[in-house]
């Protein structure tokens, strides 16, 4: 596989939220690309396959925000 593709529910209430898992996502190595959406509550994140879905969810959960669910390529994951 060449690359994961990771999908969280991420409670954001305004554009300094999404603004502040931006920037960790853009922080974290591996990461190929990734998108923040505060209107529908999510960050779809694409990352090189060495990158695990634990890495990301703990980078997201250290700027405060409460994660509600996630998924790894497609699969549910416990948050």
């Amino acid at each position: 596989m060449s690359e994961h593709q990771y999908k969280f529910n991420v409670a954001m209430s305004c554009g300094g939220c999404s603004g502040a898992v931006e920037r960790v996502l853009k922080k974290l190595d591996g990461v190929k690309s990734f998108d923040v959406s505060l209107d529908s509550q999510s960050a779809l994140v694409t990352t090189e396959p060495s990158v695990s879905y634990e890495t990301v969810l703990a980078t997201i959960k250290k700027t405060g925000k409460t994660v509600n669910s996630g998924e790894a390529d497609g699969q549910a994951m416990s948050v």
